[in-house]
């Protein structure tokens, strides 16, 4: 990151329920439209939005949390709160302590589960939804290969390295990436320590949750989806997608009273929404929101 692209956000910080110090990032934009809280998925950190926050920055307000163990925010003490509903809740006092009554959620996976809960609890504070490579029901398959890697950490010499690594464990998804772009996606994904090494920046312990008996079906979010209809959502998919099947994202489209998909070709999980049909499925979104 440049040290332009630096001034265009402020780092903040937040207290969760339980006492962890998290933090966010705020690029400024107009007060007088819904700031956009974009969440991030599993393994993820703020520095996943960066790009799409740069393009709507100025125009947007722009607010991008790490979820606890991610990122700057501090590990949790009790591996088990590595759960959706704690995250939530560690988003919601975000959002007071801000002020925000009205936010359009952008969710990338996980986040797109926590934007779904959100609403589920709180309606109104949801102006509009962009669901990213997510929906109520997961693919077994895609939960079974995110099972086979969350947690395991592997260090690396140079970044080089680290590049190549995510694309012997992510060429599948995005078949044509070249080495520049698994060099940016390894910068998004990694910290370096104190020793020099590359390390994947989460806490490990956020797989526990995954090893407990009767969490092998994932999470029913039919109803949590349910009080987003009437709402202007979009969905984007990945066409190679092992997350969100055509099939689920067809039944959100039937099912969400003005829930538009649209499909990123020749990408699985997740699309970056810098694609050109990401980035038109935002601007879509953000136009409805204007015009509401």
């Amino acid at each position: 990151m440049t040290a332009e692209d630096k001034q265009r956000f402020t780092d903040g910080y937040w207290w969760s329920n339980d006492g962890l110090r998290l933090h966010y990032r705020d690029y400024a934009g107009r007060a007088d439209r819904p700031a956009i809280l974009c969440l991030h998925g599993l393994t993820r950190n703020a520095r996943d939005w960066h790009d799409v926050a740069m393009r709507l920055a100025g125009e947007w307000r722009l607010i991008v949390p790490e979820m606890r163990g991610r990122g700057e925010s501090a590990y949790a003490r009790d591996p088990m709160t590595y759960v959706p509903l704690v995250y939530m809740q560690d988003v919601e006092a975000l959002l007071n302590q801000l002020d925000l009554p009205r936010v359009v959620a952008f969710g990338t996976s996980l986040g797109g589960i926590l934007t779904m809960l959100l609403a589920a609890t709180d309606r109104d504070r949801i102006a509009a939804a962009l669901l990213n490579d997510i929906g109520p029901e997961l693919d077994p398959v895609g939960l079974g290969r995110i099972r086979g890697y969350v947690g395991r950490q592997v260090s690396h010499p140079t970044w080089m390295h680290a590049a190549r690594c995510m694309a012997e464990g992510n060429g599948p998804a995005y078949p044509g990436y070249a080495v520049e772009d698994w060099l940016h996606m390894a910068k998004r994904v990694h910290r370096l320590n104190s020793a020099g090494r590359i390390l994947l920046d989460y806490d490990m312990k956020i797989a526990e949750p995954f090893r407990v008996p009767g969490n092998e079906a994932g999470l029913d979010m039919w109803s949590a989806y349910a009080a987003l209809a009437g709402k202007p959502v979009g969905i984007v998919r990945g066409d190679l997608s092992d997350i969100l099947s055509a099939r689920v994202a067809d039944a959100m489209v039937a099912q969400g009273q003005g829930a538009e998909l649209s499909v990123v070709p020749g990408v699985g999980h997740a699309p970056t929404l810098s694609e050109p049909e990401g980035v038109a499925a935002i601007d879509r979104l953000l136009a409805r929101v204007v015009a509401a």
